[in-house]
């Protein structure tokens, strides 16, 4: 499928999928006519990519973890560095949930107040 299709079906812009190339996520053909051309995994590639990203993960980690997934080579560094990357998404969900509370905290005492000034 060619670039455009690509961004379509996975939600995600052509100059990303541009970079994604550029930093060795995401491999593309060329035709003839010098148009990239993606195999049909790539929309789950690029989703998975979306998701790690988003999780925190860099694009310098993600290249690092993408062939234990694709094909099949995993080394003991391989996971390694996956289960650091969980403790680290384990972390900020941890902190996440904390901010939250604290938020909740101060929305009771917001509340708290309005009830009582008006």
């Amino acid at each position: 499928m060619r670039i455009g299709v690509l961004a379509a079906r996975s939600g995600v812009s052509v100059r990303s999928l541009r970079y994604y190339e550029t930093r060795g996520l995401l491999v593309s053909s060329r035709t003839g006519g010098g148009h990239r051309e993606y195999d049909d995994d790539a929309v789950d590639r690029v989703i998975l990519i979306q998701e790690l990203m988003a999780a925190g993960l860099t694009s310098a980690v993600i290249v690092q973890l993408l062939p234990c997934i694709y094909s099949g080579t995993t080394t003991p560094s391989m996971v390694k560095r996956l289960d650091e990357q969980r403790e680290l998404l384990d972390r900020r969900a941890r902190e996440l949930l904390a901010t939250r509370d604290r938020l909740d905290d101060l929305i009771i005492e917001a509340r708290h107040r309005l009830v009582t000034h008006n």
